[in-house]
């Protein structure tokens, strides 16, 4: 995977203290990039010099001539100097000239780190004239696996596998969230393991009331049982009313494709797989882990038509509008008001 020959690129570089001429840092996922960075600049530059061979900008603040005398300035009292530009398709069209000159024929003294701007389209050209670092998102299958590793390497704690998959289940694949909350169970556990008791009595979540078990009841069209979570699930860190609707938006958009495709005669049983290539293609937001997410639709699939999709993705935008317009609603009474629309499809209408 590119992000795992990224990881190994970097790991190499660190270790042998050997850097490249330039390297294109890119990928949705902005906390690995900053570490990234971060380990390049603190391995290729000497502390004792760092405010003389260390420049941090901005590509829209430069222009040709500003960049040539960076990329052209020596090491001061060092063996090399490092040149950090942010958002470098920003660049301006002489400015990139220059840069693109500059790659052909880098200094050997100079290390230059080319960052691109959240959610920016890959620049193929400077993936071939430097040295690519991809960071794709980390996909469901692989974040519980992280924030064991994380935990255990840069906090020094343990956690539990199954507290591992419910705090993936509630805060998702946002590696900063997950940080923020990973330090937070470290300090209020003090070095016993961190386990679903300890998410619940410092992250204020509980197994039953995470939004993967509202969006299961919503499948089941078991209305009572997701609005009685509605509360609980509004009051989980950084989830509002606009997340738990597109959560929802992608469970019905999910499920009427499922049902096209099985109408089309794919086999029930690689359903699942196909939802999983499906995520991994679009980056849609499930809400919840990968492979909770598939597994659901998968099962659910059969027992919804795609009119009755169609039908609930039409309420969840009245709800969208109504959570960004209204001021009269709350977001749970909005919420509250899509459950039921979405739910009260009669059973009898499902799909043999």
């Amino acid at each position: 995977m590119a992000t795992d020959a990224a990881l190994k690129t970097l790991r190499d570089a660190v270790k042998n203290r050997r850097f490249d001429g330039a390297y294109y840092v890119y990928g949705d996922d902005e906390y690995r990039k900053d570490d990234a960075v971060k380990q390049l600049i603190d391995a290729a530059v000497d502390p004792a010099t760092r405010d003389f061979n260390l420049d941090l900008r901005r590509a829209a603040d430069l222009d040709a001539e500003s960049l040539g005398s960076l990329l052209g300035t020596p090491p001061m009292m060092a063996e090399r100097r490092v040149t950090l530009i942010r958002d470098v398709g920003a660049l301006k069209k002489a400015a990139r000239s220059a840069l693109d000159a500059y790659l052909k024929h880098p200094s050997h003294d100079t290390t230059v780190i080319l960052v691109a701007a959240p959610a920016a389209k890959t620049d193929k050209a400077l993936q071939t004239s430097t040295t690519p670092l991809e960071f794709g998102a980390l996909d469901g299958s692989r974040v519980s696996s992280w924030i064991i590793h994380h935990a255990k390497t840069e906090l020094g704690a343990e956690i539990t596998q199954s507290a591992a998959d419910l705090l993936y289940e509630a805060v998702g694949n946002d590696l900063y969230r997950l940080t923020s909350e990973l330090d937070k169970l470290a300090s209020y556990t003090n070095g016993a393991v961190i386990t679903e008791d300890s998410i619940t009595a410092a992250v204020g979540i509980r197994r039953g009331e995470t939004i993967a078990d509202f969006l299961d009841a919503v499948l089941q069209r078991d209305a009572t049982s997701a609005l009685g979570m509605i509360e609980h699930i509004l009051a989980q860190p950084k989830t509002s009313g606009v997340s738990v609707v597109m959560a929802l938006s992608t469970q019905m958009l999910a499920l009427a494709w499922g049902r096209a495709r099985l109408d089309t005669g794919l086999p029930p049983s690689r359903l699942e797989g196909e939802y999983f290539q499906l995520l991994k293609s679009t980056g849609a937001y499930p809400g919840r882990a990968w492979g909770s997410a598939t597994r659901a639709w998968a099962s659910a699939a059969r027992d919804w038509k795609v009119t009755e999709c169609e039908r609930a993705v039409m309420a969840l935008l009245a709800a969208d509008v109504a959570l960004k317009e209204s001021r009269v609603s709350s977001e749970d009474q909005i919420l509250a008001t899509a459950v039921l629309a979405i739910c009260s499809v009669s059973s009898r209408r499902r799909a043999a």
